[in-house]
């Protein structure tokens, strides 16, 4: 039986980042037949009478709430987001009998927490696009829940929760792309998300990605990408970014999505980017991106001293980083390289080394993030346990007191590096215009997208398009030569 759902987008961040997710959900939830509407607040002023008027209006059965995520992940920042998802929460509570589902990719990060923080009806671990679906099922037949994977919910005071589960991409739906403003979030936010895969077989030390997309790499197959890609292209859309834990993991379907991507034609209408490891990259992968229309690759590579790569549980080396500029360069394709300073074992030789060999390298950009922000469930989090209370942890930062699954942000800070770790970094970076800093007071050099207005109105008003941290190195260099340019 047909249901009236609704799903709503608290998130408010600017630039604006369009909700894939939601995009995806309702797609699989028109698919079932199901009657689905999309509320999205991220240009809406006055949320409340926003969520009021669409629970009147439309009057739904089942109301989703995307959690996108729980903080901007900023040392300098550290600001919480979920207090406002929350309001959204009791808002759609108070105006409507629906039940309330919370889920998303932060909420998978700590679903216990998140869902007891939020208050809401029920919580869906994992992917929703299955798990929603059999939840509005149960619900307009008043059946059982016990088999909704991934699925909390109180019974009789009690908090239980199912086993999450990991579908196969080419079983979900093909995404039309159609329930959300996507031509608005390209014109504000100057990029639109899409997926090759989901999942994360890496171990990196403090990486939330395979706690809430699971351990096992699932491929779409590149003739569904190229599809979304031409539904967007469609829209209006024609820079992307993947949104793949790693694009080139494993480099094979990598290589296979950019040959389905020049086949079809697109690689002379569209510009796209990707988040990548440093290995493997082969030049035949480089080779295949920069023929379909790849402008840029950021590279997280955290940390140029191969002591640290080990505690942090990478499994490249700092020669590994040399080849792999090496070969961008080769291919003509801009590049950054994303350094975490401050996890376990950081000192002022460690950061030096980090910071003279990117020099070395010379990437287009380097983004800098000081102190590593811990979920549950990752390796930082064993560390942390295993050193004892976390109030009297010196290398802890943040919310330390009545916070043990770290939902509110809290960041761990090597105490090596002295109580003024960022000064230190940036006078070991010196006046290099290529390195970016979360926070601070040049705008200029803000890497913290959350409230980057010089982001806002590159986009906005200039028409500057891309992933953040090229439009960032465009301005620079336009300013560099006097001249504006997109």
């Amino acid at each position: 039986m047909a249901i009236r759902a609704l799903l709503i987008n608290p998130n408010q961040m600017r630039p604006p980042i369009a909700p894939v997710g939601l995009d995806y959900m309702a797609e699989a939830l028109n698919e079932r037949g199901h009657q689905v509407s999309v509320l999205d607040l991220c240009f809406l002023p006055d949320v409340h009478q926003a969520v009021s008027d669409a629970v009147h209006h439309l009057h739904p059965q089942i109301i989703g709430v995307s959690v996108r995520n729980t903080d901007d992940c900023y040392y300098a920042g550290q600001a919480f987001v979920l207090p406002r998802v929350k309001e959204v929460v009791q808002t759609a509570r108070k105006e409507s009998d629906a039940p309330v589902v919370v889920g998303g990719v932060g909420f998978s990060i700590a679903p216990e927490e998140t869902f007891r923080f939020l208050d809401a009806d029920f919580g869906i671990e994992g992917e929703g696009e299955i798990a929603f679906c059999m939840l509005a099922d149960r619900i307009s037949r008043r059946g059982k829940f016990e088999e909704v994977p991934g699925l909390l919910y109180r019974q009789r005071g009690q908090l239980l929760r199912s086993l999450p589960h990991f579908a196969e991409l080419d079983d979900l739906p093909v995404c039309s792309r159609r329930f959300v403003n996507n031509a608005r979030y390209f014109a504000e936010g100057g990029q639109i998300g899409f997926e090759t895969k989901r999942g994360c077989t890496m171990a990196c030390a403090y990486c939330a990605d395979p706690v809430a997309k699971g351990r096992t790499i699932r491929m779409r197959s590149p003739s569904k990408v190229v599809d979304e890609l031409k539904a967007l292209l469609d829209q209006g859309v024609d820079h992307f970014h993947t949104c793949d834990s790693e694009f080139n993991l494993p480099e094979e379907h990598a290589i296979e999505v950019c040959e389905a991507i020049t086949r079809a034609g697109l690689a002379e209408k569209i510009r796209w980017y990707a988040y990548c490891c440093p290995t493997p990259f082969a030049h035949e992968l480089a080779g295949a991106m920069k023929e379909a229309g790849c402008a840029g690759i950021d590279f997280g590579v955290d940390s140029g001293d191969d002591q640290m790569l080990g505690w942090l549980r990478r499994h490249f080396t700092a020669e590994d980083l040399r080849r792999t500029a090496r070969t961008c360069r080769e291919y003509d394709i801009p590049f950054m390289y994303d350094l975490l300073i401050g996890g376990p074992g950081e000192t002022f030789t460690s950061v030096k080394h980090t910071i003279n060999l990117t020099k070395e390298i010379s990437p287009d950009c380097v983004g800098v993030a000081v102190g590593v922000r811990i979920y549950d469930g990752t390796r930082m989090a064993e560390i942390v346990r295993n050193e004892g209370p976390l109030a009297a942890n010196p290398h802890l930062h943040g919310v330390v007191d009545d916070n043990p699954a770290f939902l509110k942000p809290i960041f761990y800070l090597s105490s090596a590096l002295g109580p003024d770790a960022a000064g230190h970094v940036r006078a070991l970076v010196g006046d290099d215009p290529r390195f970016f800093f979360g926070g601070g007071d040049d705008p200029s050099q803000d890497y913290n997208y959350n409230a980057n207005e010089l982001l806002v109105e590159a986009i906005r008003d200039r028409g500057y398009r891309g992933a953040y941290w090229d439009i960032l190195r465009r301005l620079r260099l336009d300013r560099a030569e006097g001249e504006p340019s997109a």
